[in-house]
């Protein structure tokens, strides 16, 4: 039976490569290897592990039972290579949730270092980024919860980070931030977003009231699925506008001192309850518009809330951090 987790509201299911090809599906040996050939047998592994049976899935439902597949480790030993599959058979360069459950797997496996940080490897086929993309994982407990913190580098902002094209600038307490012409066309509020790279691309429209924040309900209402899908992803799913390779969206205010409410809809899988790399995205930019200061940010989002760690030195962001927890679903 596939093993399915939730971190905050995100469900993936975790399966070893060993058991994808077992299923019949003729994947590499090597992650690398793997990546390069995802047309091959991605989307055959969503269907064999995420799909519905025939005649389970509730009304009203998604079309798979989770929000993605972690095919791996593909060693007996750390450091420890994986794969992302998004629903819709795309390969995600990092998730901090899927990450979190991954790591969580290796826990209940016995083959996570208890006491000391491992290193998750990520393999993609993405052009414009560098692959495997790393990810250093470490146990931690905060308030009582066993989870792990993710140390997810150092990020980079603006349009040449996600390579975006074809932005107007504009400023919001002094910073430049950029105006995504789509975006706006669909609501006016949505006038002003900082492009952030950590380790995957984002967009965070940060809005000025709760109310010019979308549900996912209205995200998955077909008008605005079809225009937010068309700048998320990439061709021929999407448009790929502004970011030919897509970008991860998100929506963001202050709501207090330290804390900022999000909503996510993600490339490769739409609205989403909550994604690790989105609210550390979110934290990194409500920094660089001056909403927080370095240190602790909470990160509110319908399926949890995301305590992020923002390390400043000689006034840059120099280290961002995400604790994560995960749970085996019965």
């Amino acid at each position: 039976m596939t093993p399915f987790y939730d971190a905050r509201g995100n469900i993936y299911a975790v399966v070893t490569p060993d058991a994808v090809r077992h299923s019949g599906i003729d994947l590499p040996g090597q992650a690398s290897r793997a990546a390069q050939t995802r047309e091959h047998w991605a989307l055959s592994a969503i269907e064999a592990f995420c799909g519905w049976a025939p005649g389970t899935q509730p009304p009203g439902s998604k079309d798979h039972r989770c929000d993605g597949l972690l095919i791996g480790p593909f060693q007996a030993a750390p450091p420890f290579d994986l794969l992302i599959v998004n629903t819709d058979g795309t390969l995600a360069e990092r998730s901090g949730n899927g990450l979190t459950i991954f790591s969580q797997s290796l826990s209940e496996q016995g083959l996570l270092p208890s006491e000391e940080a491992c290193v998750l490897r990520v393999h993609h086929d993405k052009n414009d980024a560098v692959s495997p993309v790393e990810t250093s994982v470490k146990p931690a407990e905060i308030d009582g919860v066993h989870g792990f913190w993710l140390d997810l580098g150092k990020p980079s902002f603006g349009p040449q980070a996600v390579g975006a094209q074809g932005v107007e600038s504009v400023t919001l307490n002094g910073r430049d931030l950029n105006h995504v012409q789509p975006l706006s066309a669909l609501n006016p509020a949505w006038a002003r977003s900082q492009f952030v790279r950590i380790g995957n691309p984002h967009c965070v429209t940060l809005v000025a009231e709760a109310e010019a924040l979308p549900s996912n309900a209205q995200m998955r209402e077909p008008a605005l699925a079809e225009g937010l899908t068309r700048i998320a992803y990439a061709t021929p799913t999407g448009a790929g506008q502004p970011c030919a390779a897509g970008v991860n969206l998100q929506w963001a205010v202050l709501e207090s001192e330290g804390q900022i409410v999000a909503r996510v809809f993600e490339r490769g899988e739409g609205p989403t309850a909550s994604s690790g790399t989105s609210a550390s995205a979110v934290a990194c930019a409500a920094w660089r518009v001056g909403w927080v200061k370095a240190g602790e940010v909470k990160v509110v989002m319908p399926g949890g809330t995301a305590p992020i760690l923002l390390k400043e030195q000689g006034g840059e962001l120099s280290r961002v951090s995400l604790f994560g927890a995960a749970r085996l679903m019965g």
